[in-house]
């Protein structure tokens, strides 16, 4: 077993992060209140998907960045390691809100048989010069049975 002298000759030290009982109730409750603004905000329309998505994310970062900051001792770790996860958090956002452009830039991929609530048009114009072909004719209906014909077969 190795004293204190050795592993500091060792360039080795030990870190003990002591946190009392109150500061982890309080980021306790903080998260709590924060699950019940994320339950809170799912039910609510911000006028686009996108917003939706971005303040839920909004939510789960600052709730994912407490954890690790406290939690997991992030605060008390060298400065290096905070720096890569700022950096994991904003290259995550970046890739993200590609992912967000992109989605908003289809059009709706519903197939045409669709036949559940529509809330916005279903496929979009894709030539408003071209004619439009009148409406195929109802199919007639099937002869009745004395009308086939008089001669039998």
């Amino acid at each position: 077993m190795s004293t204190h002298s050795e592993t500091m000759a060792h360039g080795h030290q030990e870190h003990t992060h002591e946190h009392g009982w109150k500061g982890y109730l309080y980021i306790l409750l903080i998260l709590l209140v924060l699950t019940i603004i994320t339950v809170s905000a799912s039910r609510v329309d911000f006028g686009s998907s996108t917003a939706n998505v971005v303040i839920a994310m909004t939510i789960a970062t600052i709730k994912a960045s407490l954890v690790a900051l406290f939690f997991m001792h992030l605060k008390d770790d060298k400065p290096i390691n905070g720096l890569i996860f700022v950096s994991t958090l904003l290259f995550l956002a970046v890739f993200l809100g590609f992912c967000l452009v992109d989605a908003e830039s289809r059009f709706d991929t519903r197939p045409g048989t669709y036949k559940g609530p529509v809330d916005q048009v279903a496929e979009p114009l894709k030539n408003v010069d071209a004619p439009v072909a009148p409406a195929a004719a109802a199919p007639a209906a099937a002869p009745a049975a004395g009308e086939h014909g008089a001669a039998k077969h």
